[in-house]
């Protein structure tokens, strides 16, 4: 009983302050939620809410209403930002914790509109860490990488709401309804951040295109001892006329090293090519073969 009590009262103390701070959205035909993220009016939600739309109105828990105009929208991470046109209408902003510390099996609080009902509270816990959501814009397809996976339930509406961890610390931005008790949520970290920072600075992201398909393989054994890592990121696919088919980069290649930084899955990667990459050299090491091969590819512009 103590122990059911103490994860109640977790969730309750949870619920307690995002609630107010997780506005229903709506956006022209689009609905969902989106979460205060700054006491200047600056509100996060899912780019698949907001659609083509430039302007909507957030409503909050206490009947606070107010319009709120697209920022920017970023649908190759699914997310997008926008700003109440009455700021100090808005409750504080919550607590963004980091996603990259997250454990499976952990506790883990989802706040929504769901289905239309306002201020809908889950929980449940990280099933699963890790995940890539597959997501477009026009012709370019990208992988949003290190997607969260939890068994919370979700339900239109939630999207662009707060996954949240015990300590009321925003690590999500729930996504997709993937089945069953099964939901995804975009993680809060260090290129999610960045991501929002250069939307609100600049209302779209600039991203460098290698051209490259690849996923975690381990390093040999000898290789790992001598540069200290455990893992590498194989490629199954060079596109053909890519930036990184012109440097020489082939399928198969076990790739250790972007940029000088040592690169372990998809996202090591990824996380290196925004705008200021495009047109700029940049070193690849790879283990091809058995031998050591560094290569020198210049991103181009994703467009």
């Amino acid at each position: 009983m103590d122990e059911l009590d103490s994860y109640s009262r977790t969730v309750s103390a949870v619920a307690a302050e995002l609630t107010g701070r997780v506005a229903a959205i709506r956006t022209g035909r689009g609905s969902g939620s989106a979460v205060v993220v700054d006491a200047g009016g600056v509100l996060v939600t899912n780019a698949h809410v907001v659609g083509e739309a430039r302007a909507g109105r957030a409503d909050f828990l206490d009947g606070t209403q107010t319009p709120v105009t697209v920022v920017g929208t970023d649908p190759l991470s699914d997310l997008a930002v926008l700003r109440a046109d009455r700021p100090g209408d808005l409750p504080p902003p919550v607590r963004l914790g980091d996603a990259d510390r997250l454990v499976v099996g952990q506790l883990v609080v989802a706040v929504g509109n769901p289905l239309g009902l306002a201020g809908s509270v889950t929980a449940g816990v990280v099933s699963a860490l890790g995940r890539a959501l597959p997501t477009r814009s026009g012709r370019a397809g990208r992988v949003v990488e290190d997607v969260i996976q939890t068994d919370a339930a979700l339900n239109p509406g939630n999207s662009g709401g707060a996954l949240a961890d015990s300590r009321a610390r925003v690590v999500g931005i729930n996504t997709a309804v993937a089945g069953v008790g099964l939901g995804l949520a975009v993680p809060v970290n260090a290129t999610t951040r960045r991501i929002v920072e250069t939307l609100l600075s600049d209302g779209r992201v600039r991203r460098a295109y290698l051209g490259v398909v690849g996923s975690p393989a381990p390093v040999p054994a000898r290789v790992a001892e001598r540069y200290g890592r455990s893992n590498g990121l194989r490629l199954a696919e060079v596109i053909a006329g890519s930036p990184a088919a012109v440097a020489g980069l082939r399928a198969g290649d076990l790739v250790l090293d972007v940029g000088r930084r040592p690169v372990q899955d998809a996202q090591g990667i990824q996380r290196q090519l925004f705008g200021e990459a495009i047109g700029v050299p940049l070193p690849v090491t790879v283990l091809r073969n058995g031998a050591m091969v560094d290569v020198v590819a210049v991103p181009t512009e994703l467009g």
